[in-house]
């Protein structure tokens, strides 16, 4: 009985986490007949494809879509980079001030970022780099570095030392070992966090709807969403079908890497 309980609650959870995005997907393929009307219908009777053609065919989508990919990957990449070279420095090694950074990374991690929305405009303006893809993509790498950092630390504190020790002692130098050795063992750590990584920058808003002001075509599909509301109202079809369309590299990023995401893979490797 406790069982059955669980299990019934934890699929009431589930379906009311997931209907949001049935019905997202549900309206992009509804007529607009369908969309307006008085009685709600939870499965399309005709489906279209018309709000995607208005989706795709609006002003500056594929601008705004390469600018979203191109701000987000170059920002999760430098993102693994650096958090890789800092959290082996605070996992494998000892120095002074360590536990200090270690307790200023997870402070930058629970601080709200929207609290340094005016702090990084005035930034922004003195340097000049408003309206600028550089400047989104700094802060873009800001946001993700700390969870970054603490992720990977916890994965690579996971890997016994011991093996890159069997290593060094076959003749490895620390860097070698590190590559052919701990690397390999690290890949789930870093596709984890760079799934997180890509989430957290592909549907920020906030930042590049204050970063970027004159230069309309510097923006990213989050902004771009907000296109088809005007003075007549919502386009409610091309609205879920674009949302649609946003969520979509997300969804398959996910789908790709969460089969390769997984814990456990040294165990085993050092007997006794």
């Amino acid at each position: 009985m406790r069982r059955l309980t669980l299990n019934a609650a934890a699929l009431a959870v589930l379906l009311v986490t997931i209907f949001p995005v049935y019905w997202m997907f549900l309206t992009a393929f509804k007529p607009t007949r369908d969309i307006q009307s008085e009685t709600p219908t939870f499965w399309p009777t005709a489906p279209t494809l018309e709000h995607f053609a208005t989706a795709v065919s609006a002003p500056g989508f594929w601008t705004f879509w390469r600018n979203s990919l191109l701000v987000t990957v170059v920002a999760v990449l430098l993102a693994l980079v650096v958090a890789l070279l800092a959290a082996f420095a605070v996992a494998r090694m000892r120095w002074r001030g360590r536990g200090a950074f270690v307790v200023m990374v997870f402070a930058a991690q629970m601080a709200p970022w929207e609290a340094l929305l005016v702090p990084v405009f005035i930034i922004a303006r003195d340097t000049e780099l408003l309206d600028s893809l550089a400047m989104l993509t700094g802060v873009y790498f800001m946001i993700t570095l700390p969870f970054t950092i603490v992720a990977l630390r916890g994965f690579l504190a996971a890997i016994p030392p011991e093996l890159e020790e069997a290593a060094q002692v076959d003749g490895c130098s620390r860097l070698v070992a590190f590559r052919r050795v701990v690397f390999p063992l690290l890949a789930p750590g870093l596709m984890a966090t760079s799934l997180f990584g890509f989430i957290t920058a592909w549907n920020e808003f906030a930042f590049v709807n204050v970063l970027i002001i004159k230069d309309h075509d510097k923006r990213t599909l989050p902004v771009w969403l907000s296109s088809f509301r005007d003075v007549f109202g919502t386009d409610w079809g091309a609205t879920m079908a674009a949302a649609s369309l946003f969520a979509l590299p997300a969804l398959l990023l996910f789908l790709f890497l969460q089969r390769r995401v997984g814990t456990g893979m040294t165990a085993g490797a050092i007997k006794g």
